[in-house]
């Protein structure tokens, strides 16, 4: 594969690419990723969170192609003789999942998924688009020369279409679709590597768990429900799958859904739509309070022209609205209420009641579901060897009685503007009075 290059990276130590890959990262699309925060604004609570989906997206990569070699030399036959996998197939395939989980957050708008709510709507569909499918409109339209004309792809012949179907997840794919997993699953490596990245930058020890032990035990087996092939971790590896999922758990519940830096979610939005309302004024947009939809090449230049750096320019200018001003001077609106994360029905009409007696003071209402890194209820696949030759497909939930225990997080926030801040406190005290009074006299 000619020349490769290193990149120290804090994470996995060193990152090797090849020419080719080196020529992709280079590209002005990757090199935008360094401009785009891997967590928008949460440096404002966590100050080490400065580091970039580029970096993150070099990690993915790496992690992939660690997982996708693992379960090449451990089932390897079980590739060929039950999934007709041949040598030069596999070779190949390995490089698509290199060029695709290197690319998979090629599309990610400004502050990350923060301003993912801003993405216009699929016409088709009628739901909003996602950063998946403008990274695969910009791998498609702008990045076409750098994947199929490069010495390098000669023996390959892989298309800039075939890794933008790879990250949309095209059904046309076939058994391709099993390396997709390696970038959007229970097990991927793309929270494979964020979980620990996120970590290290602001200073938690949340997201920590054995990649090492993870990637040993990784495998592939048939689903006998649908009798096709999943990643699974084989029963040595439990614990190791265990404390995957704590770490997202806890990461979601003290990192991710954090109700200071969620209130900076909810003013970068503000402040985008704003600027993105102001910018496109007058265009041929029918939607000017969202990005252009990843529908053309035209379309797309206009996208990849916002990243953080333009963002935090005018919201130093003074051009984004009040909520601009806010981000600037640090005087986001406070949460003043919030249910358990696990809310009752008396929780629930609580809220509804505290909804009622905040009213006119109410800013914006947040709920963990609608966060891009929800925590809801997850499973892995389980591989177990009963007996020599014998397996059996099983869910960790069925080993662990510490998964089996986790429970969606549903919580639900509500905030106000600081000046008001006292003011619904006291209204909160006093309703919470109240209820317990009632539940005294019953």
């Amino acid at each position: 594969m000619g020349k490769t290059y290193e990149i120290r990276d804090p994470i996995h130590g060193f990152i090797e690419l090849n020419e080719w890959e080196r020529d992709i990262v280079n590209h002005p699309v990757f090199q935008r990723l360094r401009r785009i925060r891997q967590l928008g604004l949460t440096d404002m609570v966590y100050p080490g969170a400065m580091h970039t989906r580029f970096e993150h997206s070099l990690g993915v990569m790496h992690v992939a192609t660690k997982m996708f070699d693992q379960i090449v030399k451990r089932r390897q036959d079980f590739l060929e003789t039950e999934l007709s996998f041949t040598a030069g197939g596999l070779e190949r395939d390995r490089v698509l999942v290199r060029l695709s989980c290197l690319l998979h957050d090629a599309g990610h708008a400004p502050f990350s998924h923060a301003a993912e709510g801003l993405m216009d709507k699929d016409p088709t569909t009628n739901k909003s688009y996602k950063h998946e499918n403008y990274s695969a409109a910009a791998v498609a339209f702008l990045m076409q020369d750098v994947i199929e004309n490069h010495p390098l792809n000669q023996n390959y012949k892989i298309t800039a279409q075939e890794i933008a179907d790879f990250l949309n997840g095209r059904v046309a794919l076939g058994r391709v679709l099993l390396w997709r997993s390696l970038v959007s699953s229970q097990l991927d490596a793309d929270r494979a590597d964020y979980l620990l990245r996120d970590s290290h930058h602001i200073g938690v020890a949340y997201g920590r768990y054995d990649l090492n032990r993870l990637l040993v035990t990784l495998t592939i087996a048939l689903d006998p429900e649908t009798e096709s092939p999943v990643l699974a971790i084989e029963d040595g590896g439990v614990h190791a799958a265990e404390a995957l999922i704590l770490a997202r758990y806890f990461m979601f519940t003290q990192v991710y859904f954090q109700h200071t830096r969620r209130a900076y979610d909810h003013h970068s939005v503000q402040a985008i739509k704003h600027l993105l309302m102001e910018a496109q004024r007058g265009g041929d947009l029918a939607n000017k309070e969202a990005f252009p939809s990843p529908t053309s090449r035209e379309n797309m230049e206009q996208y990849l022209k916002w990243d953080d750096w333009r963002v935090l320019g005018m919201i130093h200018r003074g051009l984004a609205s009040e909520h601009g001003d806010i981000l600037l001077n640090r005087q986001h609106h406070r949460r003043v209420f919030e249910t358990p994360e696990v809310p009752n029905t008396s929780d629930l009409e609580f809220a509804e009641q505290v909804f009622a007696g905040l009213d006119d003071l109410v800013s914006f209402v947040d709920k963990a579901e609608s966060s891009w890194y929800k925590f809801e209820s997850a499973d892995i696949p389980i591989l177990l060897r009963p007996g020599q030759g014998d397996e059996e497909l099983t869910k960790l939930s069925r080993l662990s009685t510490v998964v089996s225990g986790l429970k969606a997080v549903s919580r639900t926030r509500v905030y106000v503007a600081i000046e008001n801040k006292e003011e619904a406190l006291e209204r909160v005290r006093v309703l919470r009075q109240q209820k317990e009074q009632k539940e005294a006299q019953a």
